[in-house]
């Protein structure tokens, strides 16, 4: 009977053994268009916990060495919410930034979106509009709207209205609720603009 257990208990536990002692699948690194979908749907640091971690160096690398804008970007996340490497708030905004000053839409608008919530960094609205309407001028909607909202709240000058208005007047979403946004920020920026300027703000881009 005991030999039996024995037998039984060697059967259960050896394949759990070796399941735990096999490799882990390599993981092969982001294509640029790959790693700018998923900064783009906010899902960069998800995908990189999924691939557990494996390809950090992978990543450093292209940030530090080669200095491909979305792996700053991607690098810079990472240091600042502690994904796979600890945590340095300092290092993070710093390979942010420079993915930004690179022309990377999806850091310009984090940078502008922290200086406007004064995440990691000291609220400042003059640097968050800088950031924003050049992200805006490069078609990403979030800073669009951001940028427009901080106008609405009294920031900026009358000659920012007009190309915030016709960025934003002219962007593309399916999604209901965004569209609805999109109306009332418009709106609310037509009231601080002349009906001529409106006018001209509404032309294709």
């Amino acid at each position: 009977m005991m030999k039996q257990l024995s037998v039984y208990l060697f059967l259960c536990i050896v394949p759990l053994l070796v399941k735990a002692a096999a490799p882990l699948e390599a993981v092969q690194i982001y294509s640029q268009d790959e790693l700018l979908d998923l900064i783009k749907t906010n899902s960069h640091l998800t995908r990189v916990k999924l691939d557990n971690c494996q390809l950090v160096q992978d990543i450093e690398a292209r940030a530090i060495k080669m200095n491909i804008p979305a792996y700053q970007f991607l690098f810079g996340d990472m240091l600042a919410y502690a994904v796979c490497i600890d945590r340095d708030i300092e290092q993070g905004i710093y390979y942010m930034r420079l993915a930004a000053e690179q022309g990377l839409p999806e850091a310009l608008e984090q940078m502008g979106r922290y200086y406007h919530l004064a995440k990691f960094v000291q609220r400042d609205l003059d640097q968050a509009v800088i950031y924003l309407r050049e992200a805006a001028s490069l078609g990403n909607l979030n800073a669009q709207m951001r940028l427009v909202t901080i106008f609405n709240g009294g920031v900026g000058s009358p000659r920012d209205y007009e190309n915030a208005y016709r960025w934003l007047f002219n962007s593309v979403t399916a999604d209901k609720k965004v569209y609805k946004k999109i109306t009332a920020l418009l709106s609310q920026l037509e009231t601080k603009m002349p009906p001529s300027v409106i006018k001209r703000a509404k032309r294709a881009l």
